[in-house]
């Protein structure tokens, strides 16, 4: 109720109450009073009808609030509201991980001498098989060559002696016997090359040499410790992670993947290129790898990274603020719309709703709510359900049309 016209209404009342009081001609009975009255009189007089005014004036409060509650038309909760809309939804499971690539190979020699040359540098690019160094091989090419040269005469004798066997030429005996000199002469060249190859060292495959461990005239060995040199290829990297088996029916290979390099500052978007077959007994988890471009080469091994996998989507999720939602005593989670909006004025409604998912500080209403649905935003922890309010938006829509 508007204040000028309860003021105007109480005065009236208490008018009307003084006029009745004075048994109504009240400016002859005020006048007689001031007239007959010593002052202490008059003070006693404008005490009791002060009193009486001030009693008035909280009966007409009380009475003015009691009508407000009853029509609705009290001072009402402001709130502010939006609109249950449809939109596209990715939810991401985050994960953190390491950066990898499966072509990151240490060199070893495989017999013992010394390096006896190194063929390449760091940094170099390398195709397979190229020759990386070799170990001094204590003569093996030496008796490999004399090898070679007994080889080639058991051949040219055997086959003179099988050009007179066919014509039936010679003993059987004979035959053999050049035959299996040639044979086992054969044997002995291939296993001196087999042993004679380990004293080289070459390139497993395509890549890079990244360090050069062992420096020329160094005695080498097999085994642990021996490794001469680093050979890593960059341009097959990946992120493997470790996935909770909560989420082995949500990741799937080829669906979206986000990586983050927080040394290099960088976003990447990928998909996981594959998900593994084995749950870790140890952590219940299983691993994903996830391709990480890497065309200019700043990406290396080991390096951190902050993985987000595509778990759920859908085009029609309603997404909702979390400081919205509120919890009951049973545990069930509701929400507030406005419903039955008549100008400014509407009515607040509690929805029982189901959530999902949820991204950031917003959260997916499964149901509960429907699109096109006035949520209230600001004031839905302090009104209660079926109470009138005002809405914020309509009171400044109404306002600019006044003005």
């Amino acid at each position: 109720m508007n204040a000028l016209p309860m003021k105007k209404t109480l005065h009236t009342v208490i008018v009307l109450f003084l006029l009745s009081a004075c048994g109504g001609s009240g400016d002859q009975s005020i006048q007689e009073l001031v007239t007959n009255s010593n002052l202490e009189s008059l003070r006693e007089r404008k005490t009791s009808i002060f009193e009486e005014y001030e009693k008035l004036g909280k009966d007409l409060q009380e009475l003015d609030a009691a009508i407000a509650v009853k029509t609705g038309e009290g001072n009402l909760p402001l709130i502010s509201t939006i609109t249950a809309t449809p939109e596209k939804f990715n939810h991401f499971l985050e994960l953190q991980g390491d950066v990898a690539t499966k072509q990151n190979v240490l060199v070893y020699p495989e017999m013992q001498g010394t390096l006896q040359r190194v063929y390449v540098k760091e940094g170099q690019r390398v195709v397979k098989g190229q020759l990386l160094g070799a170990i001094d091989d204590g003569g093996m090419g030496s008796q490999l060559a004399q090898l070679e040269t007994q080889t080639a005469l058991a051949k040219t004798t055997f086959e003179r002696q099988q050009r007179l066997w066919d014509q039936k030429i010679g003993s059987e005996i004979q035959y053999l016997q050049a035959k299996t000199a040639y044979e086992a002469a054969e044997s002995t060249v291939k296993q001196v090359k087999s042993q004679l190859g380990k004293s080289t060292l070459r390139a497993p495959f395509a890549g890079i040499v990244d360090e050069v461990i062992k420096d020329q005239g160094t005695v080498v060995a097999p085994g642990p410790g021996s490794e001469v040199f680093r050979i890593m290829n960059l341009s097959d990297m990946y992120v493997e992670v470790a996935v909770p088996e909560f989420y082995l029916n949500d990741i799937k290979g080829g669906k979206l993947a986000e990586v983050y390099l927080p040394m290099l500052g960088d976003t990447i978007i990928s998909e996981i290129r594959q998900t593994g077959n084995f749950i870790n007994p140890n952590n219940r988890a299983f691993t994903v790898e996830v391709a990480v471009p890497n065309k200019d080469n700043r990406i290396k091994p080991n390096l951190t990274a902050k993985v987000r996998l595509n778990d759920y989507s859908t085009d029609v999720a309603i997404l909702v603020p979390q400081s919205i939602i509120s919890e009951n005593a049973e545990g069930e989670q509701y929400l507030y719309v406005a419903s039955g909006k008549e100008e400014d004025r509407s009515t607040a409604k509690r929805r029982i709703i189901t959530t999902g998912r949820s991204q950031g500080n917003r959260v997916e209403v499964i149901s509960g709510i429907s699109a096109g649905d006035l949520l209230i935003k600001e004031g839905a922890r302090s009104v209660k359900d079926g109470q009138s309010v005002q809405i914020l938006e309509s009171l400044k829509q109404v306002a600019k049309k006044q003005s």
